[in-house]
């Protein structure tokens, strides 16, 4: 049985309006954090892994973007300042380091997941959108293979991994509720 609506709770639409807009915003910053990367590391090591990585985020992206197309979503206004400052936050963690840049995946899809796994249990209470729940239990699958590809390439030994992490969640945290009301 799912919790009672509150004052100000989103109608079940107007949930699934917000997740498209963010989810959508999210892939976007995401396909930026790696043009950022591969711009700084493409050549190296980590190169064809972050191409890997990109290219998933760049199907999700895709994808979102004809579900906020077909549904009539509204993007976020926000939308230009996620792609300058995905792509800043890639280059800037790559010229930190591999390891750096994959620190930079691990905290966002962190959070990615958290986030995802939330609208999982949104949408299964709500029992409306089956499609759409699929979608994001693939999306967050994906996001968990990131992370643990991350820190397949050492993530965890970046100088200063806790707080440089820590920083990027906060602001992850903050993209995905900025981005799901304005």
């Amino acid at each position: 049985m799912s919790a009672p609506r509150l004052p100000g709770d989103p109608t079940p639409a107007e949930f699934v309006e917000r997740a498209l807009r963010v989810d959508y915003a999210g892939e976007v910053g995401a396909v930026r954090i790696y043009d950022g990367q591969i711009a700084i590391l493409g050549q190296g090591p980590a190169g064809d892994a972050l191409r890997a990585m990109r290219a998933k985020e760049e199907a999700h992206r895709d994808e979102l973007a004809r579900l906020v197309a077909e549904r009539g979503v509204r993007p976020t206004a926000l939308g230009p300042l996620w792609n300058l400052a995905g792509y800043a936050l890639g280059a800037a963690t790559a010229l930190l380091g591999e390891k750096a840049a994959m620190a930079a995946t691990v905290a966002v899809e962190e959070v990615i997941e958290e986030h995802y796994r939330s609208q999982q249990k949104v949408l299964a209470d709500q029992k409306a959108e089956p499609g759409l729940a699929e979608l994001v239990a693939r999306f967050g699958a994906d996001e968990s293979a990131h992370k643990n590809e991350a820190l397949a390439h050492g993530a965890r030994e970046a100088p200063g991994y806790e707080v440089l992490t820590s920083a990027i969640k906060a602001g992850s945290r903050l993209a995905i509720w900025l981005s799901t009301r304005v």
